[in-house]
């Protein structure tokens, strides 16, 4: 890392992920300049948690800062490791609802919007690793999460955006807790919306879906009393295997005696009054945002995540093709029949399908354990402050009262689709579409400039505007369709 003193303030760089910086001095609001010759550095009120980290702009002369040569990754991942935990954080429960996508679109227009959607979310993906790469050269440290990103181009940007750095860092952290915690509770109906079939098919209970919540709480919250990651690893290889089964199981079914496509009956375009639910529901499936700074950050080769063809866009697309081909042909399959999971509409009255509820049903709830750990990390680390003593017991505390609310608000809203899409619309459409978007303009409004003509200005104005419209059309449809109780 490189050292270096501005006004007598010495400073570390802060290596994100591993070591922190040794910074004892806050550095004052406004900028602090120092010139020798014709090298200017120039410190910037950038702070992360305790850390300041200085903006140190290089003389001509000087050799560029690469900041893959100063990583230092313990288990460094391959692009082969790389790629299958991308698939990994993409291929989720989200591809059960595709079908539901396509219901809402139209086969069609389904197949079209679907690949449209997967370009432009792999665009964003490919705009926030190259920002963190040129942000990582200006500021000289190796790697940067995604809040780590957003902080650190409002720090370096144009001076009317300074201001605003701490404020972008913890939106990020804000619409990632609130993403995760939206997956939670999806997880939640899911979960026990299969566990209601089973039952009801072999007893005569005809308890409703919350009741079957309340029995699942206490489990939920023992499985997230677990303290840290590596202790999850069992049950997330468990998941992989029994979610690979099921999937398996579940594509027999699709595709045995499947109807004529031609002849199916079904519209190539739905309604326009459904596709802010189709949107929804996509991106929800699709976005892999929070994984992909880490993913990227623990690379042995980073410069192979977004080259050409790039672990990026192969796995990308390979998820693409994967979603459009389950949303399509599971349409084709159930028609109007389609529920918010392909597993409801399996048949309830034989043992192989009902082992694929179960299944699905498991994996997901060892997922659970996986998603409620970053949000309960932002949130613990926002308030541990508070709790000069008793730590333990009150961060144990917060997870059981987090855990609690998931399951809470699913037993309000048990409905599945509208609750998938709303997540979906609400906080993927912001942190895989507008974020990265602002980020690039920021990053390069004043350093390399927007481009000829401005495009980078007209293109990221566009992606904004179509996360904007996604959000609230998005939004709006599924609180009416929540309140109205339709499509369970």
């Amino acid at each position: 890392m490189n050292k270096w003193s501005a006004s007598g303030i010495k400073t570390l760089g802060r290596q994100y992920g591993d070591e922190k910086g040794d910074i004892k001095t806050q550095l004052p609001d406004q900028n602090i300049h120092k010139t020798s010759g014709d090298k200017t550095e120039t410190a910037l009120p950038f702070s992360n948690g305790s850390t300041t980290i200085l903006f140190r702009k290089a003389d001509k002369n000087e050799e560029a800062y690469d900041p893959f040569a100063h990583r230092e990754v313990s288990h460094p991942t391959t692009d082969l490791d790389t790629l299958v935990h991308l698939l990994k954080g993409c291929l989720g429960s989200g591809i059960l609802a595709m079908p539901l996508a396509f219901y809402n679109a139209g086969l069609l227009f389904g197949i079209i919007a679907t690949m449209l959607i997967v370009v432009i979310c792999t665009h964003c993906v490919h705009i926030l690793v190259k920002c963190a790469h040129i942000l990582c050269q200006r500021i000289k440290v190796p790697s940067l999460g995604f809040s780590d990103v957003a902080e650190a181009a409002f720090s370096a940007g144009p001076p009317t955006v300074r201001k605003w750095s701490g404020f972008a860092g913890g939106c990020i952290n804000l619409f990632l807790a609130v993403d995760l915690l939206g997956c939670c509770c999806v997880y939640v109906v899911f979960i026990t919306k299969n566990i209601q079939q089973v039952v009801e098919y072999y007893t005569e209970i005809g308890w409703p879906i919350q009741y079957y919540m309340v029995i699942v709480a206490p489990f939920l919250v023992t499985l997230n009393m677990v303290p840290n990651l590596k202790y999850l690893a069992p049950f997330s290889m468990l998941a992989n295997t029994l979610m690979a089964v099921g999937l398996g199981i579940t594509f027999y079914y699709i595709f045995s005696d499947l109807p004529s496509i031609t002849n199916s009956g079904l519209p190539n375009f739905s309604s326009w009054s459904q596709l802010p639910l189709f949107f929804g529901t996509v991106i929800f499936a699709l976005e892999g945002i929070g994984v992909v700074m880490p993913l990227e950050n623990n690379m042995k080769n980073p410069d192979h995540f977004i080259g050409c063809p790039g672990v990026l866009n192969f796995g990308m697309g390979t998820v693409g093709v994967l979603y459009t081909a389950v949303g399509f042909f599971g349409y084709v399959k159930y028609g109007e029949r389609t529920e918010a999971s392909i597993t409801l509409n399996l048949p309830t009255n034989e043992m192989l399908a009902q082992s694929v509820k179960i299944m699905i049903a498991l994996a997901i709830f060892f997922t659970y354990g996986l998603q409620f750990y970053v949000p309960r990390e932002i949130i613990w680390n926002s308030l541990k402050q508070h709790f000069p003593s008793h730590k333990t017991t009150a961060e144990y505390s917060i997870r059981i009262l987090l855990v609690l609310g998931t399951v809470g608000l699913s037993a309000g809203v048990p409905n599945l689709g509208s609750v998938i899409s709303l997540v979906g619309a609400v906080t993927l459409s912001t942190l895989g579409l507008i974020f990265p978007s602002v980020i690039e303009l920021v990053t390069y409004w004043e350093h390399s400039g927007l481009g000829k003509f401005k495009w980078r200005l007209w293109k990221n104005t566009f992606v904004i505007l179509f996360g904007i419209l996604g959000f609230a059309t998005g939004a709006y449809s599924s609180i009416l369709e929540i309140v109205h109780g339709e499509k369970n």
